[in-house]
């Protein structure tokens, strides 16, 4: 089977990617970020597995890069120069305004993502997949009910661009339930 994303490719965002989020810990915990970006790369490499249509190279790009923008220093010019601009439009509509409202951030980023390719739709749903483990310690219920009801608009919003990662993602919420 011919694979549809090369290696070097993946390599040189994960390296961009690592020092970008260098010293960062996913929250809660002191586990490294960059395991966070493996974690969601791991599943668009899957469904890529499956789903051989895709441009693999702008898929994993941006599910490596998904979160140098919005988490770290790095600016879209700075992607754009190191990887395009397919790959910077893809980040950045992954990257949530923060200028807005914070109950009006997903609806935008849902809207901004949905205008890019379908690579980009396929790193939300593997986002929120890898995102849908158990919850931080000091999350409310409320926060986890509605961490879980965004979940279900994500899938909504994005599911015909994948259905392997749709139907992850829909099992992903359900297991959730266990959390509430």
């Amino acid at each position: 089977m011919k694979q549809n994303w090369s290696q070097e490719t993946y390599i040189k965002a994960y390296e961009f990617a690592a020092q970008a989020h260098q010293g960062q810990k996913m929250p809660g915990s002191e586990i490294p970020y960059i395991m966070h970006l493996s974690f969601v790369s791991m599943e668009v490499i899957a469904a890529l597995n499956v789903e051989t249509k895709n441009d693999g190279d702008l898929a994993i790009q941006c599910s490596v890069l998904h979160d140098t923008v919005e988490d770290t220093g790095t600016t879209f010019d700075q992607i754009k120069t190191e990887f395009g601009e397919s790959v910077a439009n893809g980040v950045l509509a992954l990257t949530k305004d923060e200028s807005l409202a914070k109950h009006l951030q997903m609806e935008d980023s849902l809207r901004r993502i949905k205008e890019q390719p379908q690579e980009i739709w396929m790193v939300k749903l593997a986002d929120r997949i890898s995102n849908l483990q158990a919850p931080p310690y000091y999350w409310t219920q409320d926060k986890i009910v509605r961490y879980r009801e965004e979940g279900i608009q994500i899938y909504e919003a994005l599911r015909d661009a994948s259905p392997f990662l749709a139907s992850r993602l829909a099992s992903k919420i359900e297991d959730y339930k266990g959390f509430i």
